[in-house]
């Protein structure tokens, strides 16, 4: 089970990381901070499961970014966009 959490996080971060750095606009960047949330929320599992406190602590703080991109660029964008 841990194998397909890990795999998850790294796959879900690997895209995220293209979608946020290709600079594809601001709905693509959007989304891709929404898989970046699905990332640091494997790894936090992740790292509850294997007991490494360090590796939780910086995936909580990076779904705080995370979360934060989210409403910048999909939120916020669709709220003035009405």
């Amino acid at each position: 089970m841990t194998d397909i959490i890990q795999w998850t996080a790294t796959l879900t971060g690997i895209v995220a990381a293209i979608m946020v750095a290709g600079k594809f606009g601001e709905r693509i960047s959007g989304w891709g901070f929404l898989i970046f949330t699905v990332s640091s929320i494997a790894w936090i599992t992740f790292a509850s499961i294997k007991g490494e406190p360090p590796l939780a602590i910086q995936n909580a703080v990076l779904l705080a970014v995370n979360l934060f991109g989210v409403y910048r660029h999909l939120i916020m964008r669709t709220a003035k966009a009405v």
